[in-house]
């Protein structure tokens, strides 16, 4: 048999400033020589909702090329795993402050990252969404989204929020409920979401004002097709929020900022900051932001 290669990863917590909040993400620092299969086995074997694997960029002005890795299939593209892996590689870098490139399969993505300087295990980063999002046509009904989620069709929207799909890279089927009581409530119901919402029911998003926080909203995302039952904060998801709130809301042309809290229900505080730029009843751009904290590092022999 040939050697067996040390292989570095470390794990982190993000979208959070401290241990054991946020949204967990494996990072294998040297993935070269490793094929989509024992990628795949690698993330089933940390079983976090997603790994990520640094490769060597195709560009040399770019930092690093990764994939993502759910426990069921490769992603495009993912928001936690983009934070995470900019605030580690600028933490491999002793970078304080500065632009990392990093190519994905989507895309490059530019990520603005700080640390806390040399010697620590702490930073954040913002990330432009690699694509515009969009309003997908669909007719998904407000009786079909509660039975999927266990709860009443008066349970489902606000104002003039109502059931969207949104694709930013990621698509999710966004449902607005209409209160904090209704988002603790919700319960996916399996068999349901293969009944009442069939491919829509992949990456179910809930969202409804914060009542009682600091945030302006607080989600909850369900994703048993993505094989993660609840996802404690979901970075695609907000990279197509902007396109979410432009249809529901009257957003008047300018910068935009949006506090989303998520995960609380799990345990898992976390917190993302979303930007946008509305001109001329468009959304132009968006940026994802939060921070990561180391949490543990090792070695694979594989």
């Amino acid at each position: 048999m040939p050697p067996q290669k040390p292989r570095r990863y470390v794990t982190l917590d993000v979208f959070t400033q401290r241990p054991f909040g946020g949204n967990p993400l494996a990072v294998v620092l040297d993935a070269q020589g490793l094929d989509d299969a024992a990628m795949q086995q690698i993330a089933r074997e940390f079983n976090v909702s997603e790994t990520v694997f640094v490769l060597p960029p195709r560009h040399p002005e770019n930092r690093a090329r990764i994939r993502i890795f759910t426990v069921a299939h490769e992603m495009p593209f993912a928001g936690h795993p983009t934070v995470g892996a900019a605030v580690l590689l600028a933490l491999e870098d002793k970078l304080d402050k500065g632009t990392l490139r990093i190519e994905e399969t989507i895309g490059t993505i530019t990520c603005e990252v700080a640390t806390q300087g040399a010697g620590s295990r702490r930073g954040a980063a913002v990330f432009t969404a690699p694509r515009k999002g969009e309003i997908e046509t669909t007719d998904i009904s407000r009786e079909a989204c509660a039975e999927a989620l266990s709860l009443d069709p008066e349970d489902i929207g606000f104002d003039a929020h109502r059931p969207v799909v949104a694709n930013a890279g990621v698509p999710f089927l966004f449902v607005p409920l209409a209160n904090l009581t209704a988002l603790a409530r919700a319960r996916p119901d399996e068999a349901a979401f293969i009944a009442s919402l069939g491919g829509f029911g992949e990456a179910l998003y809930l969202y409804t004002l914060d009542e009682e926080g600091d945030a302006d909203f607080r989600a909850r995302m369900f994703s048993p097709g993505l094989g993660t039952e609840e996802d404690p904060a979901t970075g695609a998801a907000a990279a197509a929020f902007p396109w979410v709130l432009l249809d529901a809301e009257n957003l008047v042309d300018g910068n935009h900022k949006v506090r989303i809290d998520q995960g609380f229900e799990m345990g898992r505080p976390s917190r993302i900051d979303l930007g946008f730029t509305v001109r001329d009843d468009v959304v132009v751009s968006a940026t994802i932001g939060g921070g990561a904290v180391v949490i543990a590092e090792g070695v694979l022999h594989l």
